[in-house]
């Protein structure tokens, strides 16, 4: 007996330590949960503190923890367009705030529309009499479009700026499908339906070199005259002319480039940029490190400025990222998730809807899900606005069908009306090895489509007119929509892509306006008074997982880091990070398994490349594309 208690106590003792060490293991998830929420408490009188770092996005994707744990690092930081613009009206107003600082020096980018938002937001606060400060190591478009708003511009010595204005390459993978004898199958129509050219040509063709020539030519010329108009004094024919003489002039320094152009107003440090941001803002009465001011942070800040709800409610459902099938997101439009979350504020009493669009578009079947629950609206009478982001294209006009209003930014990059597919086979590259295939068919479709063995005539024909239909269907959803006949469509659509402007025009889009326009109109239509409602946004709120995460990485934005661009060559590492994941993107376009797409390959989408899908990604799927 004396035997078995000992046995016994020994297991008690096991039991009560693993109590014990579970209870202290879930208190200290607690607290690290707790710790990282947003804490209204520590907002103060001072400076509001603007770290934009990473991407600036219309819809923040959730971290996965468990695959950044893994990696050993989280995917860079994104900001919602629409949080930054609502500290800034915030801050414009706010007695507690003496000043604005937005620190871009790990900032990587966002779309056109969402800077231009952004630096009016500026120019309210500075309207406001309140000074707006930023702060960067380097200088790209993306940060000049929103330092030109600001107050004084500074960089570090050992930075600079560059403007390069849009546009770049694209990969054409006809030349190596053929020595992999991989037969790419594509189904289209639209003479300027571009994104199938990846797969079917080695350069690009004329059509698509005039529709882009056109689309990047206005939007280069808007961010330009939006940056002067916000700088006058800036020398942008000087930067953007002859940029080799234009450095040459300062002996390669960068920054002194900057600054005589009229870039940036001042170069300093760190500690420098602190101590003029502290005459300002006031000094820090708890941190006494060189360079310190007193300061709120942006994610505190925000959390204590809380949207007011109070009267009626308009929905706003927001269609970001690439449109797919299923549950996809937040980040993605998974079509699926979005109709559930509008047919789950179907019986909401809400007064009106707005459908806020960021996307290049994608699955056709999942467009057309989206469509049908936002007709289910309309369907009831509610009235329903639709708001363009940066990009509304392909799927992304789809969705926009189902509407009383569309609201575009002259930035806007929308229409790429048209649809295609890519199916590839494999028959020439079996023979070459010796696999051949045969068999007996009772009709032609026997056992089609045979990746294998090929398509027969029939197969092929069927599914071009599937595709030729699928169009046929845009053009009368897009015709009904705009009260044109789908000829008069057919002549605006063929796949070709439009700026905001044009689409405007062109009758694509009713008027300019961003999402407060366009909740306004709906608020008017639904017959509410000015103060008489407040935004809804429909979907989940985010976990505190982000900032949890990155605590646990030690690391805000661990990729943003190699992206702050100390140098050119920095630079240079980054963007061949972003080229690998755009050539993984492409290939997993061809085998992966879709149907039917309305998808821009001309529109950027404002989001992080794919993290940890690289190299080792690119050989997964070369050993997918030859074991097809």
């Amino acid at each position: 007996m004396s035997f078995v208690g000992k046995v016994w106590k020994f297991m008690v003792g096991v039991k009560d330590a693993l109590v014990l060490v579970f209870m202290l293991l879930f208190f200290v998830a607690l607290f690290s949960l707790l710790s990282a929420a947003p804490n209204p408490g520590q907002v103060r009188d001072g400076a509001l503190y603007m770290e934009v770092s990473g991407y600036i996005v219309e819809e923040r994707s959730p971290v996965d923890p468990f695959a950044a744990l893994l990696a050993g690092e989280a995917p860079p930081m994104e900001f919602q367009a629409r949080d930054l613009v609502r500290a800034l009206d915030a801050a414009a107003s706010d007695d507690r705030v003496k000043a604005v600082v937005m620190d871009l020096t790990t900032f990587i980018g966002g779309g056109q529309v969402h800077m231009q938002e952004i630096g009016e937001a500026m120019d309210r606060v500075r309207k406001a009499e309140k000074p707006v400060f930023t702060y960067a190591l380097a200088y790209g478009d993306d940060h000049m479009h929103l330092a030109a708003h600001a107050s004084e511009v500074w960089a570090d010595p050992l930075g600079g700026a560059l403007i390069a204005g849009p546009g770049g390459s694209n990969l054409y993978y006809a030349d190596l499908l053929d020595r992999l004898n991989v037969n790419a199958r594509i189904y289209r129509v639209g003479t300027f339906k571009a994104a199938v050219e990846p797969y079917s040509r080695n350069s690009m063709s004329e059509e698509a070199r005039e529709n882009i020539s056109a689309l990047y030519g206005a939007l280069w010329e808007e961010w330009q005259a939006n940056v002067k108009k916000a700088r006058p004094a800036i020398d942008l024919d000087q930067v953007t002319a002859d940029p080799v003489a234009w450095v040459e002039a300062s002996q390669g320094d960068l920054a002194k480039a900057a600054l005589a152009a009229g870039l940036v107003d001042k170069l300093g440090d760190n500690v420098e940029f602190g101590n003029r941001v502290a005459e300002v803002a006031g000094a820090d009465n708890w941190d006494k490190s060189p360079g310190t001011y007193a300061k709120s942070d942006f994610l505190p800040y925000l959390a204590d400025v809380s949207r007011s709800s109070s009267g009626k409610a308009i929905g706003v459902v927001t269609v970001a990222g690439t449109i797919v099938d299923g549950d996809a997101g937040p980040g993605t439009a998974g079509g699926t998730r979005i109709a559930d979350l509008l047919d789950d504020a179907l019986d909401d009493d809400l007064a009106a809807l707005v459908v806020r669009v960021n996307s290049p578009g994608g699955s056709v079947t999942a467009s057309e899900e989206i469509r049908r629950a936002i007709a289910r609206y309309r369907a009831k009478d509610i009235p329903v606005a639709v708001s363009f982001a940066n990009v509304a294209a392909s799927g992304g006009y789809w969705v926009a069908t189902s509407s009383d209003r569309i609201f575009a930014q002259p930035e806007t990059i929308t229409g790429s009306i048209g649809v295609f597919a890519v199916l590839p086979t494999f028959e020439d590259a079996a023979q070459e090895i010796g696999v051949n295939a045969d068999g007996f068919r009772t009709t032609p479709l026997s056992g089609q489509p045979d990746l294998i063995a090929g398509l027969t005539p029939e197969v092929d024909t069927i599914l071009q007119a599937t595709i030729t239909d699928t169009y046929a269907d845009f053009l009368e959803r897009v015709s009904d929509a705009r009260g044109m006949t789908p000829a008069q469509i057919d002549t605006l659509a063929q796949g070709r892509v439009w700026d905001g402007g044009s689409a405007r025009q062109l009758g694509l889009v009713d008027q300019f306006g961003g999402l407060d326009d366009a909740l306004k109109w709906a608020a008017k239509e639904a017959g509410l008074e000015e103060d008489g409602w407040h935004p809804r946004f429909l979907g989940t709120q985010a976990t505190n997982y982000d900032s949890l995460i990155r605590q646990m990485l030690g690391s805000s934005s661990a990729p943003a880091q190699s992206a702050q661009g100390a140098d050119l060559f920095a630079r240079a590492a980054f963007q061949q990070e972003a080229t690998l994941s755009r050539l993984l993107a492409d290939a997993d376009r061809l085998t992966g398994t879709r149907g039917i797409q309305a998808y821009c390959l001309e529109c950027p989408v404002d989001a992080p490349p794919a993290r940890g899908k690289t190299a080792a990604g690119l050989i997964e799927v070369f050993q997918a594309l030859l074991a097809k």
